[in-house]
């Protein structure tokens, strides 16, 4: 049989799809304290399942508001993992997408799955979020939802941030819900303007985790903070350290708190921050009111990381098992043994956190990626990179660049697996 003509869609899946319902349902419940609220389909009705995306979970949570088989939309991180990317292509065929790129390949497989009957997923933020609020949804979804003329299921996810924060990695005792906001049919959408279906799937996939109230309990909940904040209110760019449910600045040497009500408390003194939203919001000012193109002789930063290349679809190549990385204003350096190589900004396609602080790099038809240590913060090299680009664009205190450059037909779309 020809490429072509081979079906996306297998009975396996379905196969698969019931037993691990059957194993992570009950986990989920356990684990996770969610109430997942199935959906109530009519026959074998497939559907575009689009989701926020708050845990690395998330994916199990939309597969078990649809009983059937789900086909997700997952970012070539995943398929570039060897044996493992082979087994999970054989047991559920996620649907591959090239991030930062136009990527039609992934577009025409949405399509053949479904025209053969198939339900997909996708998160339109393409990433987790780091705050608590959904990320920036690209126009690019309002494209993929007209072409498929599939029914379109909303699944808001609610109170991740509080079980499980992106920068943790422990999962903390709580409640979570997952629950089909709303659906809209392909006659529906037909009838609304560009924006006015934008303006729908932003509003009802905007979830905003510190409008819920909720208790979290565990006894390392500031552990890995410094995974995504690298900014002190009170002296700039530093480096933090955290343990059990405190953060400290080692600039100032002040500690923060961080409370089962997710809130912070200043140890000693009043923290002008009241949660992870507005220091990230704090953070995210400081950065685009910040000239870092002023002097771009010292590194702001540094850090160790292990330095691969990701081999589309295929593997990872590890190029050195640790290098020396250094941020600067307009660019990123690495030396290693006897090389030194740098990456300018003005030449870099796009930059990204994949996971909880992997850090990935695009040049010139390459993929880099950087593994630090377990405290390793990779948003501040992208902050950095949508900075520069900013300031080389003339938007000098604009904010749109850190969500809205990331080129390519969906976007930053998908499941992006850690």
């Amino acid at each position: 049989m020809s490429e072509k003509k081979k079906k996306w869609r297998k009975f396996r899946h379905r196969v698969v799809k019931a037993l691990a319902y059957a194993f992570f349902y009950p986990y989920s419940v356990m684990r996770y304290g969610i109430h997942v609220e199935s959906m109530k389909r009519p026959g074998k009705q497939p559907y575009l399942l689009l989701s926020n995306h708050q845990t690395a979970f998330d994916q199990f949570f939309v597969g078990m508001i649809y009983r059937g088989p789900v086909y997700y939309v997952a970012s070539e991180d995943l398929f570039s993992n060897g044996f493992v990317s082979s087994l999970l292509r054989y047991a559920v065929a996620p649907i591959p997408i090239r991030k930062q790129t136009t990527d039609i390949r992934s577009v025409m497989n949405c399509i053949k799955v479904a025209k053969e009957g198939g339900t997909i997923a996708i998160a339109p933020e393409g990433n987790r979020t780091f705050s608590g609020r959904t990320e920036y949804i690209k126009p690019s979804i309002v494209g993929l939802v007209r072409v498929l003329k599939l029914p379109v299921a909303f699944i808001r996810i609610e109170g991740g941030y509080g079980v499980q924060p992106r920068w943790s990695d422990v999962v903390r005792k709580g409640k979570m819900r997952a629950y089909v906001s709303r659906i809209l049919t392909p006659e529906e959408a037909a009838r609304l303007t560009d924006d006015e279906l934008l303006q729908l799937i932003c509003s009802e996939l905007t979830v905003n985790d510190f409008e819920q109230e909720g208790i979290y309990r565990h006894k390392k909940l500031a552990e890995y903070l410094e995974r995504v904040f690298y900014v002190c209110p009170d002296c700039g760019f530093s480096v933090l350290r955290s343990e059990r449910d405190t953060v400290t600045c080692t600039k100032c040497g002040k500690k923060i708190r961080y409370l089962p009500d997710r809130t912070f408390q200043g140890v000693g003194f009043d923290f002008p921050l009241h949660n992870a939203l507005e220091w990230y919001d704090f953070q995210s000012d400081y950065v685009n009111s910040f000239n870092l193109t002023a002097d771009c002789s010292v590194p702001l930063f540094e850090d160790r990381a292990s330095y691969s290349e990701v081999i589309l679809y295929q593997k990872k190549k590890i190029l050195a098992k640790t290098v020396e990385l250094k941020l600067y204003g307009d660019r990123i350096t690495l030396d290693f043994a006897a090389e030194h190589i740098e990456y300018p900004f003005r030449s870099l396609d796009a930059v990204t956190v994949l996971g909880r602080n992997k850090l990935n790099i695009y040049f010139q038809d390459h993929v880099f990626q950087f593994k630090g240590d377990k405290r390793f913060n990779a948003v501040k090299y992208v902050n950095f990179y949508h900075r520069y680009r900013n300031l080389q664009e003339g938007n000098e205190h604009g904010k749109e660049r850190d969500q809205k450059s990331s080129s390519g037909v969906f976007g930053r779309i998908g499941y992006v697996h850690h």
